[in-house]
């Protein structure tokens, strides 16, 4: 990893040198848009309305328009604000974990400690873990001032940007306020439907189900080209069974959830006892069917790109 940031945790007279790595990274496929008619690329150009010339990036600035005047913002202009110019990741304060609302949270950034000493690292780092507190800063990334969680993940510090207040949207649904009855039985059998699903949460077990079928579809058509069978490739498409098409009661609809999951975790149980395995493991390893989307709906974006090539 290469940082992007240098500064310090700055906490009342205590200063935390440190680096920022970005914590995450895209895995999709990158694809270019091509000309549908001959596969030539297409490429965007930036010209001048005024004069019609190319603008290269490096001469084009912003501007501010309030509907009657333009204010234009030059690189120097911005670099010139004093919030630019910090190299500071500020503690507001401390406040419990628990109150940071997830909502609110954007990307999240690695601090790695940047001294011959990681004392003072390591007194913060141990400090929030103790007290189960999250501190809230303030710092400058990219000509943007922005709000910040700073929290503990296992050894590393990790800082998380966050929303203003005002870029949160109220949720405010009319259908959320008429009055609506449960019974004790439907309480009840959505409690054991839920418990039918509970698993300690594991990401690695998930995958982009999506992303994995379209590597499989470009493969596809690199080794046979435009005479690729989808069907071939992905299995044919099965049909919707004869209930398919009827609305289920919210109590039937639970009921039979909770018996085909159970179904499913039983199997999954002696098929892992067989092998010496728990069964509990084979549900987690098998998915349970749990998070993952239709055949139908995994494979309707790889017949789109088929019927779009032939078009």
């Amino acid at each position: 990893m290469r940082s992007i940031w240098k500064g310090v945790i700055a906490f009342g007279l205590v200063n935390v040198p440190v680096k920022l790595y970005s914590a995450t990274e895209d895995h999709d496929i990158d694809l270019h848009q091509v000309h549908d008619k001959d596969g030539g690329r297409i490429r965007y150009e930036r010209h001048c309305e005024i004069c019609g010339e190319k603008v290269e990036y490096a001469h084009i600035d912003k501007a501010y328009d309030d509907g009657e005047r333009t204010v234009v913002l030059t690189d120097e202009d911005f670099a010139s604000l004093p919030v630019e110019k910090s190299r500071e990741i500020e503690v507001v304060e401390f406040v419990p974990s628990q109150q940071i609302d997830p909502i609110s949270l954007e990307r999240s950034y690695y601090l790695e400690p940047d001294s011959k000493s990681t004392k003072a690292y390591v007194l913060l780092r141990s400090t929030l873990e103790e007290t189960d507190r999250t501190a809230v800063v303030q710092f400058s990334l990219r000509q943007k001032s922005r709000l910040g969680a700073l929290r503990v993940r296992g050894d590393v510090l990790v800082l998380q940007s966050m929303l203003w207040g005002d870029e949160v949207r109220t949720a405010s649904f009319p259908a959320l306020e008429e009055t609506v009855k449960i019974s004790a039985k439907e309480k009840q059998m959505s409690a054991a439907l839920v418990d039918s699903f509970s698993e300690d949460f594991a990401p690695e077990k998930f995958t982009d189900e999506y992303q994995q079928e379209l590597r499989t579809l470009i493969e596809a058509k690199l080794a046979k080209g435009d005479v690729l069978n989808t069907e071939e490739t992905f299995g044919r498409e099965e049909e919707a069974g004869d209930e398919g098409g009827r609305v289920l009661d919210l109590m039937e609809a639970l009921r039979r959830s909770v018996e085909k999951n159970r179904a499913g975790k039983d199997g999954s149980g002696k098929g892992a006892a067989a092998k010496g395995g728990s069964g509990k493991g084979a549900a987690a390893k098998g998915g349970a069917g749990k998070g993952k989307p239709s055949e139908a709906e995994d494979k309707e974006p790889a017949r789109k790109s088929r019927s779009k090539k032939g078009a």
